[in-house]
């Protein structure tokens, strides 16, 4: 995956987490591969920075998050966090779960450009809700999910009771809970949690040429569509029409939209901005 191109930034404070901007794509590359990247604090706060920068830049079309070595991402790796000053109070758990692993899931549910998950290899715990958070979700046919926290005799966090149940229905997601079992790549595909499985050795290409295609659209209304899908589940008919005809009215503001409809009329390709 690439990790060098415009703007490429590999200072030694972020090693860990590698970022490059490339042909308008924001490519956010976790890089511990001798923990199997199970993420630290310090990557926790990089990877929100950067989704939140990539909402804010208009030279960003798109995200994708992927990592180096045999794992993506092997769940949380408290052992970089602040130490605590004091003992556990009442609260302490709930808040340290809501300002951290569901900030991080957050961000990139709430990130208003595109993000595309590429699995390399094990995403577990707080990493498989990461790739659930995604838009796409593209994994190395080598890779797994596994719901780990029963194994440890822990309550799911980063979301994951939010999300998998939307990706599979609720008798999926808690047989997948339930029991911590390891998920296949090809039997996440099956169960739709996965848009495609390839070979490893072809995730990279397969990457590239779907953020190529997200980077040359038009990316304020795929932020609307996003926010509208990410929504439908949450709200009733009424709700969702309305938050339609809203979002349509925005974008109809937008170069790109209007672009758009010039091009049917012209009969020609759309040439998108991203504005």
């Amino acid at each position: 995956m690439p990790v060098n191109g415009e703007a490429a930034e590999a200072s030694p404070r972020d090693a860990t987490v590698l970022h490059a901007l490339d042909g308008g794509v924001s490519w956010i590359t976790l890089n511990r591969p001798e923990a199997m990247n199970a993420v630290t604090w310090d990557q926790r706060e990089r990877i929100i920075a950067l989704l939140t920068d990539a909402s804010a830049d208009p030279a960003v079309r798109a995200v994708v998050l992927t990592a180096t070595g045999r794992g993506f991402c092997a769940g949380a790796d408290l052992r970089g966090a602040p130490a605590q000053a004091r003992e556990r109070a009442p609260g302490d758990v709930a808040r340290t779960i809501r300002l951290g692993a569901q900030r991080l899931i957050a961000a990139v549910l709430d990130c208003e450009k595109p993000v595309i998950a590429a699995v390399n290899g094990t995403a577990a715990g707080i990493g498989a809700h990461l790739a659930f958070a995604c838009d796409l979700v593209l994994a190395a046919d080598t890779a797994k999910f596994i719901e780990v926290f029963v194994r440890r005799g822990l309550v799911p966090d980063g979301g994951g009771a939010f999300l998998l149940p939307r990706l599979v229905g609720p008798q999926r997601a808690k047989e997948l809970m339930f029991f911590g079992d390891a998920l296949t790549a090809a039997d996440a595909e099956r169960m739709g949690i996965v848009n495609r499985t390839v070979p490893a050795g072809e995730l990279e290409a397969l990457t590239k040429e779907w953020a190529g295609r997200l980077s040359s659209g038009p990316t304020r209304a795929l932020a609307l569509t996003k926010q509208l899908v990410n929504a439908s589940l949450d709200g009733d008919r009424a709700a969702a029409f309305a938050a339609e005809a809203a979002a349509q009215e925005i974008n109809m503001t937008t170069r790109d939209a209007n672009e758009g409809v010039a091009s049917f009329v012209e009969r020609r390709p759309p040439t998108y901005e991203g504005r």
